[in-house]
Parts: C-alpha cells; sequence; structure tokens
C-alpha cells in the first residue's frame, strides 16, 4: 500500500527568504527516501521518495535562475523539484493557475506513492495551497496593467493602493501598498467583475493531512545570510543574466524584471545606480521582504512547527513527522 492510497499527506516546508528551506527540503527528502523501515521515521517508511513542490512566486520564471536562487541542476538531480521554470518572464501566471498546478503536482506524486513537499516563501502560493483559497478566475488584461503600472512609477505606488481602499478596503487592508502587482490584480478583478476582490475569495482546504514546518532564526543571523547570499549572486554572475533577459527582449517594465535583485541591478545596467549601490539596495529590499513574508507566516501560528535553522533542524523534523503519523494512526483507529 502506497502512503497516498493510506494517508493523503503533505509536508510544507515555510519561511524567510535566505532562511535556508531549499537545503532542509533536500535533506528531508533524501533522509525519507533513505527510511528503509517504517519504524526509522514513522509511517514514513514506506514511501520510496519525497518530491518538491515549489512555492516562490520568482522560480516560475525561465531564465532567471540566480536572482532567484533557484535550485541548481544537481540539486534537481537530487530530488525532483516541480513547478521551476514553468512560464517566460513576459507570460502572466495568475494565482488560480498556479494553485490548479500545485494540486495536479501533488495528487501526481501522492498516486506515485511519494511524499510531497511543498516549499517556499510566498506566503499567497503557500496560502492558496494549504488553505484552498477560493480564486476568481479572471484573464488578465495586460493593457489595464500596462496602465497600472504607469500610473505607480510616476504616481507613486501609494496613490495606487489608496485607488484600491476606496473600491475594496478589505483587500487594501491586507496587501501591502508596496507590493505593486497584487494591488493592480485586486483592482483588475474589481473592474471585471464589478464588486471587490475580498468579497469572491473564500477558503475550502484541500483534502490533505498537512504538517506545517517552519524555518526562522534570529533577525541579525538572517540578515548576515541575506547579505552573503546577494555577494555570491553577484560573484555568480548576476549582472550578466539580467542583460542576458534584456538581449532576450524582456524589458524591465515587466512584473518578473521588477523582482529584488533585478530591478536594482537594472538601475545599474542603464546608468541610474552604481553597482556598490545597486548591491546595497538589494540587500536593504530583501530585509524589506523578509519582514514582508513573517506577515504571513507568523510565529506564534499554532499549526506551524518553527526550528531555528541557524541549528542543525533534521533531527527535530524527523522526529515531529513521527509525532504527526502517530496521531494519524490515533485518530483512524478511533473512527
Amino acid at each position: 500500500m502506497t502512503l497516498a492510497e493510506d494517508w493523503p499527506a503533505l509536508i510544507a516546508i515555510v519561511g524567510p527568504t535566505a532562511v535556508g528551506k531549499t537545503a532542509v527540503a533536500l535533506q528531508l527528502a533524501e533522509a525519507l527516501s533513505e527510511a528503509s523501515h517504517p519504524v526509522a521515521v514513522g509511517r514514513i517508511g514506506i514511501a520510496s521518495a519525497a518530491e518538491v513542490v515549489s512555492a516562490d512566486s520568482r522560480q516560475i520564471y525561465r531564465h532567471m535562475d540566480i536572482g532567484t536562487a533557484k535550485p541548481s541542476a544537481e540539486e534537481r538531480q537530487r530530488v525532483r523539484h516541480h513547478l521551476l521554470d514553468i512560464v517566460e518572464p513576459d507570460q502572466p501566471l495568475t494565482l488560480a493557475e498556479y494553485q490548479h498546478l500545485a494540486y495536479a503536482a501533488i495528487d501526481d506524486i501522492q498516486q506515485r506513492g511519494r511524499m510531497p513537499l511543498l516549499v517556499g516563501g510566498t506566503g499567497l502560493y503557500v496560502r492558496a495551497v494549504l488553505d484552498g483559497l477560493t480564486i476568481p478566475h479572471v484573464v488578465p488584461d495586460p493593457s489595464l496593467r500596462q496602465r497600472l503600472y504607469a500610473e505607480a512609477e510616476t504616481l507613486g505606488y501609494e496613490q495606487l493602493h489608496q485607488r484600491l481602499r476606496q473600491v475594496d478596503p478589505v483587500a487594501a487592508e491586507r496587501i501591502d501598498g508596496r507590493n505593486v502587482r497584487r494591488v493592480i490584480r485586486a483592482l483588475e478583478v474589481c473592474y471585471a467583475l464589478g464588486k471587490p476582490i475580498s468579497s469572491v475569495q473564500s477558503a475550502s482546504p484541500p483534502p490533505y493531512r498537512v504538517l506545517r514546518v517552519g524555518l526562522t532564526m534570529p533577525r541579525a543571523l538572517l540578515y548576515e545570510q541575506i547579505d552573503k547570499r546577494i555577494e555570491q549572486m553577484i560573484a555568480s554572475g548576476l549582472v550578466d543574466e539580467v542583460h542576458s533577459l534584456v538581449d532576450r527582449g524582456f524589458g524591465f517594465q515587466l512584473p518578473a524584471m521588477s523582482g529584488v535583485g533585478y530591478r536594482e541591478i537594472g538601475l545599474y545596467l542603464r546608468g541610474e545606480a552604481t553597482l556598490e549601490d545597486a548591491v546595497a539596495m538589494m540587500k536593504s529590499h530583501t530585509r524589506r521582504l523578509v519582514r514582508q513574508q513573517y506577515n504571513w507566516f507568523h510565529e506564534d501560528d499554532p499549526r506551524i512547527h518553527w526550528f531555528d535553522a541557524s541549528q542543525p533542524v533534521l533531527k527535530g523534523i524527523l522526529e515531529q513527522i513521527r509525532a504527526f503519523w502517530r496521531a494519524s494512526e490515533r485518530t483512524k483507529a478511533s473512527c
């Protein structure tokens, strides 16, 4: 009997950028694959392997590897990854489309008797999958988006966020005004449906037993990790990667090119900032992103089992999995 047949399950590994989610996911996947007896890690021993489903809104783009800290080719050989490199940088992917692809990947992994690991720091992606958000299917309107992006560029993101507050105060309260992409999507849905996006969103959790694992670390250490990662990105050729994207015809007005790293290096390539200043901005903007991510993954959320990633965590996570499976067995036995 496969794990999927025995009890549909999903392990989510969440947390802020640069905390080490990819490394921990690889270690966990390999530990689960190596477990040859159920006693080793609870009922996980019956799974032949684990596979990663990415929950990162930037790693969906092709040709954008260094700046998104995408798992390397070697890491993808070690453990199979899903939902990486699925669209071109100038192609939109709606939240509803991502959710559909994620559920299809998870179901496929389970049906093959393997363990899906949902891994990423994009809070909206994680919530769409784990909470089962009901997402309005509104086709993107390129001309409207272009006009709203231009407005944000000329008048400032605050002006656009204020417009959202006027038509949908509930959504405006939930969405950080600096997240221009989400503000524009909320306005786009509102204009298309003639009613606020908040009025058509609901949640219907999927039929998975979900174990949520959160990775965190002291903020000062995390910021050090961020600085090191960004410096390594520069050393690994981020400037050349961004230059190559421009040569392919992907302009900086694209939402994909507005992400941290690409936006700042764009300033450098256009002569609007020195490389030193661009790197400093990358570090500052990534720290701000971390603060936004912690708004999605609250450390006091009782559903998330938090681990300090500045210390070895694999043993503790495996122990949590054992406890998760023991609780599942007790629940099934009482039914």
